[in-house]
């Protein structure tokens, strides 16, 4: 089986239309396991319960930011090493920075395209 095939991920968004975007790319790169939750805690309590090889999230979303998950995230052991995309309409470098510090390993800024998405996760993970 191929790396596209193993590939467990989840996508972090409180807006539907978003969420359905990311998803939609993750589909037309030929990802097959996507689950998905609409906020950071929620998605915290998921991936600690059965954790995931990536996360892609949303950073502006309400009671838990994208950043405020992945620090969640770096700081409970099973979760500590899952891959962190973080998705941003402003990727500002205080931003990045501080994404960066708390073990990010990448970002994309919206709008993005497919072939953008698969890049980004490529960088995360090798090539799909």
């Amino acid at each position: 089986m191929s790396l596209k095939d193993n590939l467990h991920v989840m996508v972090v968004d409180d807006m539907s239309t978003s969420r359905g975007l990311i998803i939609m790319a993750l589909e037309s790169i030929g990802l097959v396991n996507i689950d998905f939750t609409k906020d950071g805690a929620e998605a915290f309590r998921a991936i600690a319960a059965k954790p995931v090889h990536l996360v892609i999230s949303d950073f502006n979303m309400p009671q838990m930011d994208g950043l405020q998950l992945l620090q969640s995230l770096r700081s409970y052991a099973q979760t500590k090493a899952i891959g962190f995309i973080l998705v941003t309409g402003r990727a500002d470098a205080d931003l990045i920075n501080k994404g960066r510090a708390l073990g990010m390993n990448n970002f994309i800024k919206k709008p993005f395209t497919p072939e953008g998405m698969k890049g980004c996760i490529e960088a995360v993970v090798g090539k799909l």
